[in-house]
Protein backbone atom coordinates (compact mmCIF):
# COMPACT_ATOMS: atom_id res chain seq x y z
CA UNK A 1 0.00 0.00 0.00
CA UNK A 2 1.05 3.58 -0.48
CA UNK A 3 -0.51 6.47 1.31
CA UNK A 4 -2.21 9.05 -0.87
CA UNK A 5 -0.76 12.52 -1.05
CA UNK A 6 -1.68 14.94 1.71
CA UNK A 7 -2.86 12.07 3.88
CA UNK A 8 -6.02 11.46 1.80
CA UNK A 9 -7.65 8.09 2.31
CA UNK A 10 -8.60 6.46 -0.94
CA UNK A 11 -10.43 3.46 -2.30
CA UNK A 12 -7.89 2.66 -5.00
CA UNK A 13 -9.76 -0.48 -6.00
CA UNK A 14 -12.85 1.62 -6.73
CA UNK A 15 -11.47 4.84 -8.17
CA UNK A 16 -8.39 3.37 -9.89
CA UNK A 17 -9.46 -0.22 -10.70
CA UNK A 18 -6.81 -0.67 -13.41
CA UNK A 19 -3.93 0.46 -11.21
CA UNK A 20 -1.22 -1.92 -9.96
CA UNK A 21 -2.36 -1.19 -6.42
CA UNK A 22 -5.91 -2.32 -7.20
CA UNK A 23 -4.53 -5.45 -8.85
CA UNK A 24 -2.55 -6.26 -5.71
CA UNK A 25 -5.79 -6.22 -3.71
CA UNK A 26 -7.36 -8.62 -6.17
CA UNK A 27 -4.38 -10.92 -5.68
CA UNK A 28 -4.92 -10.67 -1.94
CA UNK A 29 -8.57 -11.55 -2.42
CA UNK A 30 -7.64 -14.61 -4.47
CA UNK A 31 -5.13 -15.84 -1.91
CA UNK A 32 -7.63 -15.47 0.90
CA UNK A 33 -9.98 -17.62 -1.13
CA UNK A 34 -7.30 -20.31 -1.40
CA UNK A 35 -6.74 -20.21 2.36
CA UNK A 36 -10.44 -20.81 2.96
CA UNK A 37 -10.87 -23.91 0.80
CA UNK A 38 -10.95 -26.34 3.72
CA UNK A 39 -12.13 -23.97 6.42
CA UNK A 40 -14.39 -21.10 5.27
CA UNK A 41 -13.60 -17.55 6.30
CA UNK A 42 -16.85 -15.62 6.71
CA UNK A 43 -15.58 -13.09 9.24
CA UNK A 44 -12.11 -11.63 8.75
CA UNK A 45 -10.29 -9.36 11.17
CA UNK A 46 -7.73 -6.89 9.79
CA UNK A 47 -5.20 -5.54 12.27
CA UNK A 48 -1.58 -4.46 12.61
CA UNK A 49 1.13 -4.25 15.26
CA UNK A 50 0.95 -0.46 15.51
CA UNK A 51 -0.65 2.63 13.99
CA UNK A 52 0.02 3.87 10.46
CA UNK A 53 0.77 0.38 9.11
CA UNK A 54 -2.03 0.59 6.55
CA UNK A 55 -4.58 -1.79 8.07
CA UNK A 56 -7.59 0.43 7.38
CA UNK A 57 -6.63 1.03 3.75
CA UNK A 58 -6.10 -2.72 3.39
CA UNK A 59 -9.50 -3.48 4.90
CA UNK A 60 -11.38 -0.89 2.85
CA UNK A 61 -9.85 -1.84 -0.49
CA UNK A 62 -10.12 -5.56 0.20
CA UNK A 63 -13.82 -5.06 0.90
CA UNK A 64 -14.19 -3.28 -2.45
CA UNK A 65 -12.55 -6.01 -4.53
CA UNK A 66 -14.55 -8.69 -2.74
CA UNK A 67 -17.78 -6.85 -3.58
CA UNK A 68 -16.59 -6.34 -7.15
CA UNK A 69 -16.27 -10.12 -7.42
CA UNK A 70 -19.96 -10.49 -6.61
CA UNK A 71 -19.87 -11.12 -2.86
CA UNK A 72 -22.23 -9.46 -0.41
CA UNK A 73 -19.76 -7.71 1.89
CA UNK A 74 -20.07 -5.85 5.16
CA UNK A 75 -17.13 -3.87 6.50
CA UNK A 76 -17.20 -2.89 10.17
CA UNK A 77 -15.08 -0.16 11.67
CA UNK A 78 -14.37 -1.58 15.12
CA UNK A 79 -11.50 0.81 15.83
CA UNK A 80 -13.28 2.78 18.50
CA UNK A 81 -10.05 4.48 19.52
CA UNK A 82 -9.25 6.19 16.22
CA UNK A 83 -11.95 5.50 13.62
CA UNK A 84 -11.13 6.44 10.03
CA UNK A 85 -13.17 4.08 7.87
CA UNK A 86 -16.01 6.59 7.44
CA UNK A 87 -13.52 8.83 5.63
CA UNK A 88 -12.98 6.16 2.97
CA UNK A 89 -16.70 5.87 2.32
CA UNK A 90 -17.40 9.58 2.73
CA UNK A 91 -20.04 9.20 5.41
CA UNK A 92 -20.64 10.70 8.81
CA UNK A 93 -19.87 8.90 12.05
CA UNK A 94 -22.72 10.01 14.28
CA UNK A 95 -24.34 6.58 14.50
CA UNK A 96 -22.78 3.16 14.23
CA UNK A 97 -21.50 0.22 16.22
CA UNK A 98 -21.60 1.97 19.59
CA UNK A 99 -25.30 2.75 19.16
CA UNK A 100 -25.94 -0.89 18.33
CA UNK A 101 -23.94 -2.26 21.25
CA UNK A 102 -24.69 0.32 23.93
CA UNK A 103 -28.17 1.56 23.02
CA UNK A 104 -29.75 -1.53 21.51
CA UNK A 105 -30.16 -0.21 17.95
CA UNK A 106 -30.97 -2.76 15.28
CA UNK A 107 -28.43 -3.58 12.59
CA UNK A 108 -30.71 -2.17 9.90
CA UNK A 109 -30.65 1.19 11.66
CA UNK A 110 -26.88 1.60 11.52
CA UNK A 111 -25.58 -0.35 8.50
CA UNK A 112 -25.39 1.76 5.35
CA UNK A 113 -24.91 1.06 1.66
CA UNK A 114 -21.81 2.46 -0.05
CA UNK A 115 -20.95 3.71 -3.53
CA UNK A 116 -19.74 0.16 -4.29
CA UNK A 117 -22.47 -2.26 -5.31
CA UNK A 118 -22.76 -5.15 -2.87
CA UNK A 119 -20.71 -3.43 -0.15
CA UNK A 120 -22.28 -2.21 3.10
CA UNK A 121 -20.59 -0.28 5.88
CA UNK A 122 -20.95 0.06 9.65
CA UNK A 123 -19.05 2.93 11.24
CA UNK A 124 -18.03 3.06 14.89
CA UNK A 125 -20.36 5.84 15.89
CA UNK A 126 -19.30 8.15 18.74
CA UNK A 127 -16.19 7.01 20.58
CA UNK A 128 -17.28 5.35 23.84
CA UNK A 129 -15.44 5.42 27.19
CA UNK A 130 -15.28 1.61 27.32
CA UNK A 131 -14.43 0.20 23.86
CA UNK A 132 -12.96 -3.07 25.12
CA UNK A 133 -16.03 -3.89 27.18
CA UNK A 134 -18.37 -3.20 24.27
CA UNK A 135 -16.35 -5.25 21.80
CA UNK A 136 -16.16 -8.17 24.21
CA UNK A 137 -19.84 -8.09 25.06
CA UNK A 138 -22.40 -10.79 24.36
CA UNK A 139 -24.19 -8.29 22.11
CA UNK A 140 -21.11 -8.04 19.88
CA UNK A 141 -20.85 -11.81 19.58
CA UNK A 142 -24.54 -12.08 18.74
CA UNK A 143 -24.25 -9.27 16.18
CA UNK A 144 -21.35 -10.93 14.36
CA UNK A 145 -23.25 -14.19 14.30
CA UNK A 146 -26.26 -12.39 12.88
CA UNK A 147 -24.45 -10.55 10.07
CA UNK A 148 -22.42 -13.62 9.12
CA UNK A 149 -25.69 -15.18 7.99
CA UNK A 150 -26.69 -12.09 6.03
CA UNK A 151 -23.43 -11.42 4.17
CA UNK A 152 -20.96 -13.57 2.30
CA UNK A 153 -18.01 -11.83 3.98
CA UNK A 154 -17.73 -9.61 7.05
CA UNK A 155 -14.50 -7.60 7.37
CA UNK A 156 -13.58 -6.04 10.71
CA UNK A 157 -11.08 -3.21 11.01
CA UNK A 158 -9.73 -3.32 14.56
CA UNK A 159 -7.27 -1.19 16.53
CA UNK A 160 -3.57 -2.15 16.42
CA UNK A 161 -2.70 -5.24 18.44
CA UNK A 162 0.00 -3.71 20.62
CA UNK A 163 -1.79 -0.45 21.39
CA UNK A 164 -4.85 -1.82 23.22
CA UNK A 165 -6.53 -5.16 23.96
CA UNK A 166 -9.38 -4.70 21.46
CA UNK A 167 -7.83 -6.72 18.62
CA UNK A 168 -7.11 -9.64 20.95
CA UNK A 169 -10.72 -9.51 22.16
CA UNK A 170 -12.12 -9.54 18.61
CA UNK A 171 -9.67 -12.02 17.07
CA UNK A 172 -11.23 -15.23 18.47
CA UNK A 173 -14.64 -14.06 17.23
CA UNK A 174 -13.41 -14.03 13.63
CA UNK A 175 -12.80 -16.99 11.33
CA UNK A 176 -9.43 -15.55 10.34
CA UNK A 177 -7.02 -12.69 10.96
CA UNK A 178 -4.76 -10.79 8.59
CA UNK A 179 -1.85 -8.93 10.13
CA UNK A 180 -0.68 -5.86 8.21
CA UNK A 181 2.94 -4.78 8.66
CA UNK A 182 4.83 -1.87 7.12
CA UNK A 183 8.09 -3.04 5.57
CA UNK A 184 9.68 0.36 6.12
CA UNK A 185 8.40 1.08 9.60
CA UNK A 186 7.28 -1.98 11.57
CA UNK A 187 10.02 -3.34 13.81
CA UNK A 188 10.63 -7.08 13.71
CA UNK A 189 10.12 -7.38 17.46
CA UNK A 190 6.80 -5.50 17.19
CA UNK A 191 5.58 -7.87 14.46
CA UNK A 192 6.68 -10.84 16.56
CA UNK A 193 4.91 -9.48 19.66
CA UNK A 194 1.72 -8.83 17.69
CA UNK A 195 1.74 -12.38 16.35
CA UNK A 196 2.27 -13.71 19.88
CA UNK A 197 -0.62 -11.63 21.27
CA UNK A 198 -2.97 -12.92 18.58
CA UNK A 199 -1.92 -16.53 19.08
CA UNK A 200 -2.49 -16.25 22.83
CA UNK A 201 -6.00 -15.02 22.01
CA UNK A 202 -6.56 -18.18 19.91
CA UNK A 203 -6.65 -16.21 16.67
CA UNK A 204 -6.37 -18.00 13.37
CA UNK A 205 -3.77 -15.97 11.46
CA UNK A 206 -4.30 -16.79 7.80
CA UNK A 207 -1.71 -14.43 6.39
CA UNK A 208 0.43 -11.34 6.61
CA UNK A 209 0.22 -8.30 4.35
CA UNK A 210 3.60 -6.65 3.92
CA UNK A 211 3.06 -3.03 3.12
CA UNK A 212 5.22 -0.37 1.42
CA UNK A 213 7.21 -2.79 -0.73
CA UNK A 214 8.75 -0.97 -3.69
CA UNK A 215 8.79 -2.71 -7.02
CA UNK A 216 11.40 -2.30 -9.75
CA UNK A 217 9.01 -0.90 -12.32
CA UNK A 218 7.18 1.63 -10.20
CA UNK A 219 7.81 3.64 -7.09
CA UNK A 220 4.66 2.32 -5.45
CA UNK A 221 4.00 0.25 -2.39
CA UNK A 222 2.43 -3.14 -2.97
CA UNK A 223 0.76 -5.84 -0.94
CA UNK A 224 2.34 -9.23 -0.72
CA UNK A 225 0.26 -11.95 0.87
CA UNK A 226 1.54 -15.35 1.85
CA UNK A 227 -0.30 -18.43 3.00
CA UNK A 228 1.16 -21.89 3.50
CA UNK A 229 0.11 -25.15 5.02
CA UNK A 230 -0.04 -24.88 8.79
CA UNK A 231 3.36 -26.49 9.46
CA UNK A 232 5.14 -24.42 6.82
CA UNK A 233 3.39 -21.25 7.94
CA UNK A 234 4.35 -21.90 11.56
CA UNK A 235 8.01 -22.28 10.58
CA UNK A 236 7.90 -19.15 8.47
CA UNK A 237 6.13 -16.98 11.02
CA UNK A 238 8.59 -18.05 13.68
CA UNK A 239 11.01 -15.73 11.87
CA UNK A 240 8.77 -12.76 12.59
Amino acid sequence: MFKAKNGDRKLYAHFEPKSPVAESFRTLRTNIGFSALERPVKTLLITSPGPEDGKSTTAANLAVVMAQAGARVLIIDADMRKPVMHQFFETGNRVGLTKLLAQGAQSGDVIRPTMVEGLSFLSTGPIPPNPSELLGSARMKAFLKEVSTQYDVVLIDSPPVLAVTDASILAPLADGVILVVNSGETRVDAARDAKSHLEKANARIIGVVINQIKMDADDHGYYYYYRRDDDEQKNETEKI
